[in-house]
């Protein structure tokens, strides 16, 4: 049994997530292996998802390179009205209560593509990325707009197994109002190895849950991210996340968890600095801004009745953003 500090938090243990091999023919392996990691903690490993580890390096060695810029270049890049660009140290405050101040880490924001006088340009986070000049980091922007694509196709192919597993059909969250034309957010992290201490409020990045349908997160071979399965429990058990080369760790997000009406989690997590530097990229993946998220016919019932209310994916996005990150007036 895991030991609790003063403030109620549990010391932590090492988590053992089931792991989803994307090539196995096996297709009902996988989806029982799925549902079970969806019921049990939210989070799990991809293997064989198609992106080549020499590939994964280079996003990384490309993401480095931005971070390595001196401060005032990066503020030239700085996280605009559409959630797109550099987001400073202290930037994002993602949990209030037991945070003395923000999160330290640093990120980098690329969204989908939109042309500024197309139709989609007025959307929330529809719109044009902030790219670094050619010149100054040759080849980011095409490695980056790669990944976007690639991570893509990996997040799809993981929403198919959880349709199945929500007894759905296999191309459910393929169709337009969903993954069709999604809201599909690329953030390249780096957390510069201050060390982390909960018992005064110091951490990497602060408990939360992702807001979306799935997360899929590559990491070095730092660790850091932590879970708790049961954000009710009193004291909170925290586990580690073991980094596994050449897999993503897949977390669900809210809208799967109020899509599924709780049968599905998503589960509060947070990292913890140790003093080394660490680096990892998310890809957040979200339906469109007009799709209404509500509960899904085959996972409500008289033993699980109605918990959410339905709500647009862009209204639920843009207050979870304003919770969360600085005002971009304090920057000017």
């Amino acid at each position: 049994m895991a030991n609790s500090n003063k403030n109620g938090i549990a010391s932590t243990n090492i988590s053992a997530l089931h792991c989803i091999d994307l090539s196995s023919p096996g297709i009902h392996t996988s989806v029982s292996l799925l549902k079970q990691a969806c019921l049990d903690s939210g989070f799990f490993y991809v293997v064989n998802h198609e992106i080549s580890q020499e590939f994964m390096d280079e996003v990384f060695a490309q993401s480095k390179k931005l971070f390595a810029l001196p401060l005032e270049e990066k503020m030239k890049l700085l996280r605009n009205e559409k959630h797109r660009g550099y987001t400073p140290v202290l930037d994002e405050h993602l949990d209030a209560v037991n945070q003395i101040n923000g999160d330290y880490k640093e990120g980098y924001y690329i969204g989908v593509e939109a042309l500024e006088d197309g139709p989609d340009a007025q959307r929330p986070f529809y719109g044009s990325n902030v790219w670094p000049t050619a010149g100054t980091l040759p080849g980011w922007r095409e490695t980056m707009e790669k990944y976007h694509q690639e991570a893509l196709e990996v997040a799809k192919a993981v929403s198919r197994l959880i349709a199945l597993a929500l007894d759905l059909d296999v191309d459910f969250f393929d169709r337009p109002e969903f993954l069709g034309k999604p809201i599909a957010t690329l953030r390249l992290l780096h957390y510069e190895g201050k060390l982390s201490d909960p018992t005064t409020g110091i951490f990497g990045a602060g408990a939360h849950t992702d807001y979306g349908l799935i997360t899929l997160l590559a990491t070095d071979d730092v660790c850091g991210l932590q879970i708790c399965k049961d954000k009710d429990a009193k004291p909170q058990i925290w586990e580690y996340v073991p980094p596994l080369k050449g897999a993503f760790v897949v977390n669900l997000g809210d809208m799967l968890e109020r899509w599924s009406n709780g049968i599905f989690r998503s589960t509060l997590h947070r990292v913890l600095g140790n003093g080394q530097e660490r680096y990892s990229i998310a890809y957040f993946v979200e339906p469109s801004h007009d799709c209404l998220v509500e509960c899904l016919v085959t996972c409500q019932s008289k033993d699980n009745p109605l918990r959410y209310p339905p709500i647009k994916c862009e209204t639920y996005l843009l207050q979870r953003y304003k919770d969360t990150h600085v005002d971009l007036c304090s920057y000017k």
